[in-house]
């Protein structure tokens, strides 16, 4: 059973899961893509009223001061992995396939489809991911009583089995793992959670940018 702390961050993402289990079967009972998806703002919106709902406990949030410095390295992460991503898919660095997000409407984009797809990938997600992989279960692994763990002292064990449950995600499991280290090395060298959720944004607000650049749907 999970303690209150571990509960807040767990939640919203688990949440964010079950909106995923819902629409592979409404898809599978005979809904067509087209017809679910606006199920994506709804689960978005789902996540964001959880997140509020703990906010005041995620105490690992509260010193959202960075330096330039860590800025810009977070950003730079943020950018190297999205190389990266779009990069790292050979067929072996692949589970299955993906059926991406596709915004169009006969043949043209739905432009408020596409701000709420990017929206939700740049500013919700990594707040939700970072919160359960980096904070809550990377530290766990290391630490039952968590929030009491200085990230840098994570240890190797901890963020090698976090990295891998984060790769095992994504259809693109390679680039998952590439991501997690990433992100996982910006939490510890910088101690504040705001450093990885930052360059998490970067890379998901500027693969939405590229995605509808150019048609390559299936990354999203």
């Amino acid at each position: 059973m999970f303690e209150p702390a571990a509960l807040r961050r767990v939640l919203p993402f688990f949440v964010y899961l079950a909106f995923i289990f819902v629409a592979d079967l409404a898809e599978r009972l005979g809904l067509g893509k087209e017809e679910l998806r606006w199920l994506y703002p709804v689960k978005v919106v789902a996540v964001v009223v959880l997140l509020a709902w703990c906010w005041r406990s995620y105490e690992e949030l509260r010193d959202w001061r960075l330096g330039w410095g860590t800025v810009a390295l977070a950003v730079v992460v943020g950018l190297v992995v999205l190389v990266l991503w779009i990069h790292l898919d050979a067929g072996w660095m692949q589970v299955g396939s993906s059926a991406g997000y596709d915004p169009r409407t006969g043949g043209r984009i739905d432009w408020l489809l596409v701000a709420l797809r990017i929206a939700g990938a740049a500013l919700v997600v990594p707040v939700m991911e970072e919160l359960f992989w980096r904070s809550f279960l990377m530290r766990w692994i290391a630490r039952g009583d968590f929030l009491r763990l200085d990230p840098a002292r994570a240890g190797v064990k901890a963020v090698a089995i976090s990295v891998l449950l984060f790769g095992i995600e994504h259809n693109l499991w390679f680039a998952g793992m590439v991501a997690g280290a990433a992100y996982s090395l910006l939490y510890m060298r910088s101690r504040n959670l705001w450093a990885p959720i930052l360059a998490h944004g970067v890379t998901n607000g500027v693969l939405g940018v590229w995605v509808v650049l150019t048609g390559q749907w299936t990354y999203w």
